[in-house]
């Protein structure tokens, strides 16, 4: 008989690691406040994002390059909320950290709640064996400030386990991206 999804991801989680901090069921409320929820869900898990933003700005009418970006295109904001100017996007970093088994892809959906308002949640995937705090990024599609909540749920992780592992892994690659902590700027 399979496992089911949400006790494979509480397995991981606990055993190897996996999520840390997880928390095993769907946070709604806490302190008696309703939350955007985050945790463990039918099929995956609500990630929160951590209170360090980076908001980009276009005081300095950068370009914005991959190949060769200028972090001066961001202002830092450490707080609770992150207010995102209109058709403009900011960077934050997941609350949880994360060790991808070498067996599991993952894929990073946005929640309804935001999708709902115009503010899109971009992951590209975790590859297997990669580790670290993930860099989520938000567009505000809108012509209105957009509002994002820290240690709230701000996305789902979906987890593919395969039968096989991968050839050739994330870490075994020297992917530029392993062991990342903060908020992630790109590298060429």
């Amino acid at each position: 008989m399979p496992v089911k999804a949400d006790t494979w991801i509480k397995h991981m989680a606990r055993e190897h690691g996996m999520i840390e901090p997880f928390e095993a069921h769907q946070i709604r409320e806490v302190d008696g406040q309703r939350v955007i929820s985050y945790g463990t869900s039918s099929y995956g898990y609500d990630i929160r994002c951590a209170s360090e933003f980076k908001v980009f700005t276009n005081i300095n009418s950068a370009i914005v390059d991959p190949k060769n970006f200028d972090p001066a295109s961001f202002v830092d904001v450490d707080a609770s909320v992150c207010i995102i100017p209109p058709n403009s996007f900011a960077l934050a970093r997941t609350v949880e950290y994360f060790r991808i088994p070498r067996n599991v892809l993952t894929i990073c959906l946005g929640k309804s709640t935001y999708a709902r308002c115009g503010i899109i949640v971009n992951v590209t995937p975790l590859e297997p064996e990669w580790e670290g705090h993930v860099t989520l990024e938000f567009s505000n599609t809108t012509t209105l400030p957009a509002r994002i909540y820290a240690n709230e749920g701000v996305a789902q992780v979906i987890f593919l386990e395969s039968d096989q592992s991968c050839e050739v892994s994330y870490k075994e690659r020297g992917g530029k991206y392993q062991f990342q902590t903060g908020v992630t700027l790109p590298k060429a």
